[in-house]
């Protein structure tokens, strides 16, 4: 039932991104209910593939219930997405058509009041995507130095959203409990490693953190990297390896915002490989 009232974000503006074709390979990094696995499987009917990659063994098992009339053509690995080149090589595949990531928690892991995501319910603080391995959010806060402490706290509130006070301080317990922010960093150059040319890298975040990181790096990799005569230390040179299809990040419609709010600060950019 849990899986079946899932509510992809930005679900049609992923299906327009990926493009799925017939015969192409796609990965999602953070399948969760399978919501928007089951919409790329669909548009790449009847012989695409896809790997769904998440952490969190209960995601995994709504996205097999999900997914399962789909059969052979998924495969479903619990791994997070910065090792998506092991796992996309682990089955046979070089290189691959389209890759969403669409990061943060999931309203299933914040519903669940034993994970301890939310404030909302009186729960341990856990906050682990894996809840089978690291350190819990309790475990940080009786360990981590205050200094160390006030320093997530502070890069947190740098968005100025109307929110409950605890918000932002619950979302950075959570990234630095998941390492978040160092994840999507090392997942990003790995994405357009796997890209086959023309390939698309799809990525929704839901705060500024994230967005700037995908941003700096989809800018980045858009532009000949080529070094100034007065340089004194040089990069290897190089040219393009992206195009930004979206130069500014996709939103949701009013209409989605009103169905599901927690949709409301999603943000989705899209690059293709060159």
């Amino acid at each position: 039932m849990a899986a079946q009232s899932h509510e992809p974000v930005l679900y049609q503006e992923i299906i327009h991104a990926l493009q799925p074709r017939d015969s192409g390979l796609y990965i999602d990094g953070t399948v969760g209910a399978g919501g928007h696995a089951r919409g790329i499987l669909e548009a790449c009917t009847p012989g695409g593939r896809l790997l769904g990659m998440d952490v969190d063994p209960q995601a995994l098992a709504l996205a097999r219930e999900t997914l399962a009339p789909y059969g052979q053509r998924v495969t479903l690995t619990q791994a997070s997405y910065d090792t998506m080149l092991d796992a996309m090589h682990a089955c046979g595949w070089q290189s691959v058509d389209g890759i969403v990531l669409d990061l943060g928690v999931s309203s299933m892991q914040l519903d669940t009041q034993s994970r301890g995501f939310s404030f909302q319910s009186e729960a341990p603080l856990d906050m682990r995507f894996n809840p089978d391995s690291g350190m819990t959010a309790a475990e940080l806060i009786n360990t981590a130095q205050e200094q160390e402490l006030a320093g997530l706290v502070k890069r947190a509130y740098r968005e100025r959203l109307r929110l409950h006070p605890a918000t932002r301080t619950f979302q950075a317990l959570r990234i630095a409990v998941n390492d978040e922010l160092a994840c999507l960093e090392r997942a990003l150059p790995r994405a357009l490693e796997a890209l086959r040319p023309a390939g698309r890298l799809a990525v929704i975040s839901f705060h500024s953190l994230e967005d700037r990181i995908v941003k700096q790096f989809f800018r980045k990799q858009s532009k000949d990297l080529i070094n100034p005569p007065y340089m004194q230390e040089y990069e290897i040179e190089r040219p393009a390896s992206l195009q930004e299809v979206n130069r500014k990040p996709i939103v949701p419609t009013d209409a989605e915002v009103r169905g599901n709010p927690r949709a409301r600060s999603a943000r989705l950019r899209v690059a293709e490989k060159i």
